[in-house]
């Protein structure tokens, strides 16, 4: 089941005398965070805070939360993770948030009774995602996460196939045969 409220980064210090405050973005881009208008201090979006400001500043964003106005205020947020509504993300379709994959079972699409295993991590290399896989041979995999290779992602049901490279998989294939 797809999580109504995702982690979007964390507070690591103040900024300024105003009650800015200098925020870790655990997504794409820092220009991302720029779309919310309301975060919230928890995953099921029972404590939202109005966004008044955000601007990127290099891999950071500086935010300026309503109710935090000193530098003591800001102060009291640090290392404080924040949330966003997946429905303020609008994302293209076809995109999908990182922490909808996790645990996703990794399925063969030419012989969907083959399954790999389920994604445990994925990192960015900057030309593409790499995606590990925990075997069900209890060995971890890496793929790359290019169209040759993922053929659907479908993270409502936690399934996704792909077309593996010649090699990724051959051990488990040997234990199988």
């Amino acid at each position: 089941m797809l999580k109504q409220y995702l982690e979007t980064g964390q507070i690591v210090s103040t900024h300024g005398v105003k009650g800015e405050v200098r925020f870790d973005p655990w997504c794409d881009s820092p220009d991302f965070m720029k779309r919310f208008k309301t975060l919230y201090f928890d995953d099921k979006g029972e404590k939202p805070v109005k966004v008044l400001s955000c601007r990127p500043h290099g891999n950071i964003v500086i935010l300026k939360l309503q109710g935090t106005d000193t530098v003591a205020d800001a102060q009291k947020l640090r290392n404080t993770v924040l949330y966003m509504n997946r429905d303020d993300a609008k994302i293209k379709k076809g995109d999908w948030f990182i922490r909808d994959l996790l645990g996703c079972s990794v399925c063969d699409a030419d012989d969907n009774a083959k399954i790999y295993g389920k994604i445990s991590d994925v990192q960015s290399t900057g030309a593409n995602d790499i995606w590990f896989i925990d075997g069900t041979d209890g060995k971890e995999y890496i793929i790359p996460a290019i169209k040759d290779v993922v053929i659907t992602v479908d993270v409502e049901n936690e399934i996704v196939y792909i077309r593996p490279l010649k090699g990724i998989f051959d051990d488990i294939e040997e234990l199988r045969e």
